[in-house]
């Protein structure tokens, strides 16, 4: 499979690869795919959640396979021609088993509509956002969600916080934006818990500009903002649109800025630092990103 999996830097764009499960049609972004491979046989593992499908080895590498009909409450039986989607996000690799792939579609985050709460409550929404291709809504789904509620351990490790033993209250400002409400708990619960009180969270890179250029008018950059925390994969504006906008700005580049993102990998990392972003983390790495916010407001 060809992609652009470094599009032009902070231009907002994404690319969506479409593919089926039974008739209906789902996307991933393309970041977070490795390979598309025809499926393999599985050696079931005993006592695994029901939507583990099994491992296999391709490479000498076992890859847990994730039945994803299964997981959508979709019943459909197995075919030959059935495709997995070998993807790599929070330092996992994980294959989906689909039915067939579409194809690619390049497409700016300001285009995906993100579900109301009609359709996916905040704590259990498995859709991260709506494209439509060629008069058809592709559904784009919320795979760390769907990994972290099979296995619970590979989320958020929030118990690293606790690690951490007894902080002092800390007043800096923090600029937060991550779309995903429960992530944006957990997130500013867990900095709370290690000291940090003084936290505004946005629900998108659009969201945080708009503060931080409110800010900048009025002359509070330093009093508002002392650090910017922000995802990668967000609609509207996507956190690679916002560090660029933050980094090429004269009044706001010198504020430290980390892209805590599951994409965080060696490609994506090399994108984020031409961004000029200061620091980057995969999103389990709750206890690590508080240290290096540490570092950055000791330093700046």
């Amino acid at each position: 499979m060809e992609t652009n999996i470094l599009l032009e830097n902070g231009t907002n764009e994404l690319e969506v690869l479409e593919f089926t499960v039974g008739e209906n049609h789902y996307g991933i972004n393309v970041a977070k795919v490795r390979e598309i491979i025809g499926y393999q046989a599985v050696t079931p593992v005993p006592n695994s959640h029901p939507d583990i499908e099994g491992i296999f080895m391709p490479r000498d590498k076992m890859i847990t396979v994730i039945n994803l009909p299964s997981h959508l409450n979709i019943n459909v039986p197995l075919e030959k021609s059935d495709m997995m989607i070998i993807t790599n996000f929070n330092k996992l690799d994980i294959a989906f088993h689909v039915k067939s792939v579409v194809g690619i579609h390049r497409v700016s985050w300001a285009d995906i509509i993100k579900p109301d709460t009609t359709i996916s409550a905040a704590d259990s929404a498995i859709a991260t956002g709506i494209i439509k291709v060629n008069n058809k809504l592709v559904i784009i789904l919320d795979f760390e969600k769907i990994i972290t509620d099979i296995s619970p351990e590979t989320g958020l490790k929030v118990s690293e916080i606790d690690a951490l033993g007894m902080r002092d209250r800390n007043s800096t400002p923090i600029l937060m934006a991550e779309d995903s409400p429960l992530l944006s708990k957990l997130i500013l619960d867990s900095l709370h818990k290690a000291g940090y009180t003084n936290v505004k969270a946005t629900a998108n890179g659009s969201e945080a500009w708009e503060f931080l250029s409110e800010c900048k008018k009025e002359g509070t950059i330093k009093q508002n903002v002392r650090c910017i925390i922000t995802d990668i994969e967000m609609p509207i504006m996507d956190g690679h649109r916002l560090t660029k906008l933050v980094k090429t700005d004269e009044k706001l580049k010198d504020i430290p800025l980390v892209i805590f993102s599951s994409l965080v990998n060696d490609e994506m990392r090399k994108k984020g630092e031409l961004l000029g972003a200061d620091a980057q983390l995969s999103k389990p790495e709750i206890g690590n990103l508080v240290r290096i916010i540490d570092g950055l407001i000791d330093n700046a």
